[in-house]
């Protein structure tokens, strides 16, 4: 058989695959009655791990003290009060519901005056085609320096790009996904990601009396040269995988394709010059030694923007979007007093709806899971298990890369799975000779590379809803099967670039190293 027919055989097969995919997952229930089943099940699974008396004892880095934690059945007197109590601040409180309604207020303001679709229409006029997909990726991986912000703003702007290009939509979307969600830990500056996590690591220091502390700069070389690498592993997935599976696209979205006016250029001009200044100002109001938004940290004794980071940010992003898309409305016309940026909000939240339903139930199964203790439990039991193997040097990093990346499917938070595993790995590789910003980083590939494509990740309804957008019939399976390339692709090749990071000996970060 000639090379050209293995390979073409090779490609059917892996389309055959993830055709298969699709289509048990498409065949599953609407993804509201699946978080209904996936409830029902942790409530009976809680009932029968309680009864077996299972539980974990660990040291707890964020909350400096160890903690023993109990699988809590839901399937008993308290646990049926909880199931009730808690339903509506379970849903209120569900972290992306906050995130994804303040952002789409300014979000609808933009799209409603026409500024997006202006400016993508212009974007699309002087980017070349060649460099669109790595453009998507390239910015859905460093939107993590505005936390979660990137899910909905850079995830549905990139399947609006690509159907604008004549491509499939689902493709940008799925290529922006695979750069906001996979890529998550990957940047070219530091976020807020990397004080939280190296917090985290110097408290397993401290909890076993290690006289060492890492700086929140300590994977940044890595995590630049990551930056560039996937973006181009990014890259090919989507030209190569996902949009030959895809196919073309038949759907009914018509993007608009009519030039821009002298109107809209200067529109433009002006929405431009509006968030020069906002941008300006909000500088000014973040990075001077004590801008107004920096809170002094009692523990370093600095003034910082950690606290405005995770909480302060979104506001500031609403304003970033209704301030330029008011300009731009009111050049053009189309807004004319205050009912009208109303309006524009108004249309922002319709799209919403089948959202608010999938975020109430999603929301009970994540606090199920939760409450019930059955997160920890499995990462603590997962890592006990890699720990107990008795991998050494670089197998071990590499082991440990694929039990995060596996534990993250069932424990969402990277802080929360960080908080145990630290204290475990951190010391256990320290007296082989692995430093913590190497075990750090190791954790970090594996957090990422899964979060596509687990339904346990707190956005993946809100992209299931962009998806159907563009197709009526897409579901759970589709997206999965959509993002699998993705997550194998970036977890290999991360994988590869440690390997050889590690066997080079390259620093991780500014005196960072790979061995102690």
């Amino acid at each position: 058989m000639s090379e050209t027919n293995i390979r073409k055989e090779k490609q059917n097969e892996v389309k055959g695959f993830l055709k298969n995919v699709e289509k048990i997952g498409n065949a599953l229930p609407h993804p509201v009655i699946i978080f209904i089943i996936l409830s029902i099940a942790i409530v009976v699974v809680s009932a029968i791990v309680a009864a077996t008396g299972v539980s974990v004892t660990y040291f707890d880095a964020k909350a400096g003290e160890e903690v023993t934690k109990k699988a809590v059945s839901l399937l008993n007197a308290e646990g049926l009060r909880y199931i009730f109590n808690s339903a509506t601040t379970n849903f209120t409180g569900f972290a992306p519901l906050g995130t994804v309604l303040v952002v789409m207020l300014g979000v609808g303001v933009a799209e409603w005056s026409g500024l997006i679709n202006t400016s993508l229409k212009r974007l699309l006029t002087d980017v070349n085609p060649r460099l669109l997909t790595a453009v998507v990726v390239f910015t859905g991986i460093i939107s993590n320096i505005a936390s979660d912000a990137g899910y909905v703003v850079v995830i549905p702007l990139g399947a609006i790009i690509f159907a604008g290009a004549g491509r499939h939509p689902i493709a940008g979307l799925a290529a922006a996904f695979a750069g906001v969600s996979a890529g998550f830990s990957a940047n070219l500056i530091i976020g807020t990601t990397d004080p939280l996590l190296a917090g985290i690591t110097n408290e397993a220091l401290r909890s076993v009396g290690i006289d060492y502390q890492i700086t929140s700069t300590a994977n940044w070389y890595f995590m630049m040269v990551s930056t560039i690498l996937l973006t181009f592993l990014g890259t090919f997935v989507t030209e190569k995988i996902v949009e030959k599976n895809l196919g073309t696209y038949t759907g009914d979205y018509i993007p608009d394709k009519a030039e821009v006016t002298p109107l809209e250029k200067k529109a433009l001009k002006n929405a431009g010059i509006s968030l020069l200044i906002f941008v300006i100002l909000a500088a000014f109001l973040m990075f001077p030694k004590n801008a107004v938004f920096k809170e002094l940290d009692e523990n370093t004794g600095k003034m910082t923007l950690d606290i405005f980071m995770n909480n302060g940010l979104l506001p500031l992003i609403l304003l970033l979007f209704i301030i330029p898309g008011i300009v731009f409305g009111k050049t053009t016309g189309k807004i004319k007093d205050s009912k009208d940026i109303v309006t524009a909000m108004t249309s922002g939240m319709e799209s919403m709806g089948g959202y608010l339903v999938l975020a109430f139930f999603a929301s009970q199964f994540v606090n199920y899971f939760s409450y019930t203790n059955l997160g920890a439990i499995i990462s603590y039991k997962g890592a006990d298990l890699l720990k107990s193997i008795g991998f050494t040097g670089l197998p071990l990093i590499i082991a440990f890369i694929i039990i995060s990346a596996f534990l993250n499917l069932f424990m969402g938070s990277a802080s929360a799975k960080w908080a145990i595993m630290a204290p475990i790995f951190i010391p256990m590789m320290m007296k082989l000779g692995l430093s913590p910003e190497l075990t750090q980083v190791a954790y970090r590939i594996g957090d990422s590379t899964t979060n596509i494509i687990t339904p346990l990740m707190s956005y993946f309804p809100m992209i299931v809803v962009f998806a159907k957008r563009y197709d009526e019939e897409s579901g759970l399976g589709t997206l999965i099967s959509t993002m699998i390339p993705y997550s194998m692709t970036f977890l290999l090749g991360w994988t590869i670039l440690m390997i050889i990071w590690y066997i080079l000996g390259l620093p991780l970060g500014p005196g960072a190293y790979i061995h102690i």
